[in-house]
């Protein structure tokens, strides 16, 4: 059986700007699922009719993984180490925290994220392993 991939906000953002990721996602080994995180960031992020329409047809193209409450528990008891561990402020946990929801959600499914945001998920994966692909 194929393995379940997500792609994170960040891929989905250059794939629809630049069409940069085209090719690897058609030679892409995985069935693809959407995570409700990526495109509440999605439809927060598009400021065009064009965009919009991008959005929405993206999002009905897969079937969508949500988080569940526990995933929003532990996002906090993260989150709230990451503070200790980091002295972050609150706004870089405020932009942590999607990142993380999608992290757990990804790991309940047992599913692989690909994202090109190197760095915030190799922190997250600090504190909760899960299936991580950067390109």
């Amino acid at each position: 059986m194929n393995s379940i991939v997500v792609f994170d906000t960040s891929v989905l953002v250059d794939q629809i700007r630049t069409n940069r990721y085209l090719t690897r996602m058609m030679h892409l080994d995985g069935v693809v699922r959407n995570s409700s995180v990526v495109f509440a960031e999605l439809r927060r992020g598009a400021s065009t009719a064009l965009d919009r329409k991008i959005v929405k047809k993206l999002e009905r193209s897969h079937r969508l993984f949500a988080p569940s409450r526990n995933d929003w528990l532990e996002s906090g008891r993260i989150l709230a180490k990451m503070r200790g561990d980091h002295g972050f402020e609150p706004r870089k946990l405020r932009a942590l925290h999607f990142d993380v929801l999608i992290a757990l959600t990804v790991r309940a499914h047992g599913a692989r994220l690909i994202t090109s945001n190197r760095a915030d998920f190799e922190l997250i994966r600090r504190y909760r392993d899960f299936a991580l692909e950067v390109w």
